[in-house]
């Protein structure tokens, strides 16, 4: 019988709590408006641990506010499956529209707006929304829908979603909604990928 390797971290464990701590205090300091002057010892003081550890797992505050505002704007909501394309963008835009529009999650989406300042390149938030996207339209061609390019989506009904909140326009189910059926319009039978 073989023993487990002792260096191999269990799930949760001490790196968790140390996450979650981080976390949590990042969003009492955002939320307190430290938003543009919130620093890493701040950070590492409320949240009870070492600045060094704080430094050794995400090197600046920038990647720290970037990945807090990943984490609070995709959340562990689950993706729908209604069974039509129809369906799933109606729904996934309406869970991402109440996400968003929470006043918790508005402070994030604006706290990773202005860490993003003079920083172009991917946005890890995009590229989770992506990765979903591709999913539900993948599954619709393969049950023979007529799907609109993963493109379309991000840029016609994500985008807008975002843009909403970042500078305080109404976002609701009636103005997801109409996003989704405007993209469905430009649908055109393309691989889902593309």
């Amino acid at each position: 019988m073989s023993t487990p390797n002792r260096r191999t971290r269990r799930p949760g464990g001490r790196s968790a709590r140390v996450q979650a701590a981080v976390y949590a205090a990042v969003g009492e300091l955002v939320s307190e408006g430290h938003r543009d002057s919130v620093t890493v010892p701040q950070v590492a003081e409320r949240a009870g641990v070492n600045p060094t550890s704080v430094y050794r797992r995400w090197g600046s505050i920038d990647a720290l506010l970037s990945e807090v505002a990943v984490a609070a704007l995709t959340g562990d909501e689950p993706l729908p499956d209604t069974g039509t394309i129809v369906g799933d963008l109606r729904e996934w835009a309406s869970i991402i529209a109440t996400d968003i529009t929470r006043p918790q999650r508005i402070v994030y989406l604006r706290a990773m707006v202005g860490a993003r300042v003079g920083t172009p390149g991917a946005c890890p938030c995009w590229d989770v929304r992506e990765q979903q996207a591709e999913l539900m339209l993948a599954r619709a061609a393969d049950r023979g829908e007529t799907v609109p390019s993963v493109r379309q989506v991000l840029e016609h009904v994500i985008a807008p979603l975002y843009h909403h909140v970042v500078f305080g326009l109404d976002v609701d189910d009636e103005y997801a909604h109409h996003l989704v059926d405007d993209v469905l319009a430009m649908s055109t039978r393309v691989p889902a990928g593309r």
